[in-house]
């Protein structure tokens, strides 16, 4: 416990002290980090701790948005007085208010109905919103400006930094506490088995709309965090690709540990900073960053992180050394074939080459990709994809081996250690 808390408290230092010396665009991307992680650590309230899947999240994303840009511009007619730090609390009203009306017809049913019912719910306010100028300000959405209080004019990307920091670091501390509480494990066990916590007296469909309202309303709270940092909003809020993106970063972080949400949208936030840039297939990349993830981590990256940590103790590094680096030399060479291909193609395939092509009358001419030229008919070109998806497939099957000879031979020490009574209780039931 005294390691994780230091490890908190080491995260925060960082976030605190770090931000004034780098630029505006790292600034921004890493007030999109702590709104992503907000709003993926809410929503795995629902599918990590409750086992709820919604596939329109994004609905109570949006909500807390706009209602966080109605007070703003209360605020900025002078109609209503209230300081700028305070304003997501619209955001979290707003989403506990939908999340409760829209959470009380959802949960009646569950399973893949209740997810379909939580899409629908989505795509409703999406159709809705163009349309509903009054509310949402129609297909141009609803602008305002943040206003200064108590010294500081939150013009700057800093400023609004450290508003976010201070409301996600608050939202995912309760969130953590509300873990920890009866109410808290009664979540864990309606997960676990729904019939059961019925039988033992508990009314199910009362308990699944609140967690669900308080899913929505950090969700609104991210939403609004959104709004005061764009000082706009539109009905793009409620699309399918937001409620998706949260399930990704959820997934590929890990829904069964409290802070893999935030690992997922860390991650992919500055995927996305980073490679937006140099590629438009950066999306392809993301959705197979996802594929892989789910295929031989299931339990994401943070369940591999709690995985290690959970028998820190017993890992050998000469058994585990050899397995990874030869998995590292096999994603490597795949993904190195992978990334050749795809960018090659875009290329091939975009107008501007096939322009090129017809303008110059000589077939393919050369194409300039990672400082090279590459002739598309030479064969040579094709030799490098070809010999790095060699090299990875033909070291992806020893490298799978060994990891997998050396985790069981740590799970055959943990095995023996709790069977001679060395292993103490909280280990034991993290096992």
């Amino acid at each position: 416990m005294l390691a994780r808390i230091l490890a908190i408290a080491l995260l925060l230092l960082v976030l605190v002290a770090v931000p004034p010396f780098i630029g505006i665009g790292w600034q921004n991307a890493m007030v999109n980090m702590l709104i992503a992680s907000l709003f993926a650590v809410a929503f795995n309230l629902l599918i990590g701790q409750a086992g709820l899947l919604s596939f329109g999240h994004a609905a109570f994303f949006g909500v807390g948005a706009f209602a966080t840009l109605h007070l703003m511009l209360a605020v900025e007619e002078g109609a209503l007085p209230l300081p700028t730090p305070l304003l997501p609390l619209a955001g979290a009203a707003a989403g506990c208010l939908v999340g409760a009306v829209a959470g009380y017809f959802a949960t009646i049913r569950s399973g893949v109905y209740f997810a379909l019912v939580t899409l629908a719910i989505a795509e409703l306010l999406h159709s809705l919103a163009p349309h509903w100028e009054g509310l949402f300000g129609g297909e141009a959405g609803l602008s305002s400006m943040r206003l200064p209080w108590a010294g500081l004019a939150f013009g700057t990307s800093l400023e609004v930094y450290y508003l976010a920091l201070a409301w996600t670091s608050l939202s995912i501390g309760l969130l953590w506490a509300y873990t920890r509480t009866p109410f808290g494990r009664l979540t864990l066990a309606l997960r676990d088995n729904e019939q059961r916590v019925r039988f033992m007296g508990y009314n199910t469909h009362a308990t699944k709309v609140i967690i669900f309202a308080i899913s929505a309303m950090f969700s609104g709270v991210a939403g609004a965090l959104l709004a005061l940092s764009n000082e706009t909003a539109n009905y793009s809020l409620f699309a399918t690709h937001v409620s998706a993106q949260v399930v990704l970063h959820t997934f590929v972080g890990g829904a069964t540990v409290f802070f893999g949400p935030i690992i997922g949208a860390s991650i992919f936030t500055l995927f996305a900073f980073f490679v937006s840039d140099a590629t438009r297939s950066w999306l392809l990349y993301q959705g197979l960053i996802f594929v892989l993830v789910m295929l031989y981590a299931p339990h994401g990256i943070g369940g591999l992180l709690a995985l290690h940590l959970r028998h820190w103790s017993r890992l050998r590094l000469r058994e585990l050394l050899p397995g990874y680096l030869l998995a590292a030399a096999s994603g490597l060479g795949l993904a190195g074939a992978v990334i050749f291909l795809v960018e090659i193609s875009a290329v091939l395939f975009s107008p501007g080459y096939q322009a090129q092509r017809r303008q110059l009358e000589t077939g393919y001419p050369p194409i300039q990709l990672f400082g090279l030229e590459w002739v598309p008919l030479s064969p040579l070109t094709w030799v490098v994809p070809l010999v790095l998806a060699a090299v990875g497939a033909l070291l992806l099957p020893p490298a799978r081996r060994r990891l997998r000879l050396a985790w069981d031979r740590i799970l055959e020490r943990a095995e023996a250690e709790r069977s001679s009574g060395s292993l103490e209780p909280a280990e034991e039931v993290g096992r």
